[in-house]
């Protein structure tokens, strides 16, 4: 169920509006493949890319191509066409969250401002490219980069902010907060 959303946002999402020119691109992940044909072996990279622009705008993207430079260019490209807009509150996120992709789990927590990014390796790129200054983050289940970038956008894509609890609940931003 969680692929399906995670597909699903992807899909359907909207054209948003940031200037190419200020996004800050990471690579999480590098893989050496090799397939094996009549003739020997052919290798090739692959390459995953988290793209982001710093103030609420991220996404991901995977490359292959026979040199790396390439392969991650291809993933900044892939990467580009996949941005999403994400709900934030100042440098943190608005309330916990758990992502889920396959067999891995990323649990995302708001942190007081000064705490910093407390996350591993795929999770705290993908924090800094969104923009994210202060959370607390726990991967579990597999390290698999891919999986695990897959499941902090499913967590990130389920941040709710205040006009849509309240309207999800009929009343006002202010008869929240009370």
């Amino acid at each position: 169920m969680t692929k399906q959303i995670l597909r699903d946002t992807l899909a359907v999402r909207r054209p948003i509006e940031v200037s190419l020119n200020n996004l800050k691109d990471d690579v999480v992940a590098i893989n050496r493949v090799t397939k094996v044909v009549k003739g020997g072996k052919n290798l090739s990279f692959s390459a995953l890319v988290v793209v982001g622009d710093r103030q609420g705008h991220a996404g991901f993207g995977m490359g292959k191509a026979r040199e790396v430079p390439m392969a991650i260019r291809k993933g900044i490209e892939q990467a580009k066409k996949n941005l999403l807009k994400l709900n934030l509150k100042g440098t943190t996120i608005p309330h916990q969250v758990v992502g889920h992709y396959g067999s891995a789990q990323v649990l995302l927590k708001p942190a007081p401002e000064g705490t910093g990014i407390i996350a591993g390796g795929p999770v705290r790129k993908v924090m800094e490219v969104a923009g994210i200054q202060n959370v607390l983050t726990k991967s579990l289940g597999t390290s698999n980069p891919h999986n695990v970038v897959k499941a902090t956008f499913d967590a990130l894509l389920r941040l709710k902010d205040a006009g849509q609890v309240a309207e999800t609940r009929s009343k006002s931003v202010e008869e929240m907060m009370r």
